[in-house]
């Protein structure tokens, strides 16, 4: 079902409609979350997540069919917020859907008062590392082999 792109809380990129997730796209992300990581979420994970007051998820929707093409959420402490569930759509990557899709997440965060956001990505992911730094985050520490699947250390992220 698409949903009007022109509420306050939306954002327009090439195309692409940022939304809140809604119960109704789950299935659809979570099929990109089995596309893209070894050990993926569940649509239960995606669905218990939903209902927190401290968690923000985004969805990227082609704006003329409205398929789901991106996702991403933050998990709030305080006013620090933990990046999680970062993906694009295989097809689509290479857009700048990521990059503009975390600056909506981030501008949502700060609207709640989060003033420092962090993440962990896998050490070898070149193309998330350089998004990353991108937007403002920097390396601060090695999580030793924090990733299975294969086994892999994280780098641990901060934005200033």
């Amino acid at each position: 079902m698409k949903r009007d792109c022109d509420g306050k809380e939306n954002r327009m990129f090439n195309g692409i409609c940022f939304d809140r997730m809604q119960a109704s796209d789950i299935s659809a992300v979570a099929g990109i979350e089995r596309e893209t990581f070894s050990l993926p979420w569940s649509e239960k994970g995606f669905r218990d997540t939903l209902h927190q007051d401290y968690s923000v998820y985004l969805v990227a929707k082609m704006e003329e069919n409205a398929e789901i093409v991106g996702y991403c959420g933050l998990l709030q402490s305080l006013d620090t917020a933990e990046l999680l569930n970062v993906a694009v759509r295989r097809d689509q990557r290479g857009r700048g859907i990521g990059y503009a899709m975390l600056l909506r997440l981030m501008e949502l965060g700060r609207e709640r008062g989060i003033r420092r956001f962090t993440l962990e990505v896998r050490k070898s992911n070149e193309a998330a590392l350089q998004l990353y730094k991108k937007l403002g985050f920097s390396p601060a520490g090695i999580r030793r082999r924090f990733y299975e699947k294969p086994v892999e250390d994280a780098v641990i992220m901060w934005t200033d």
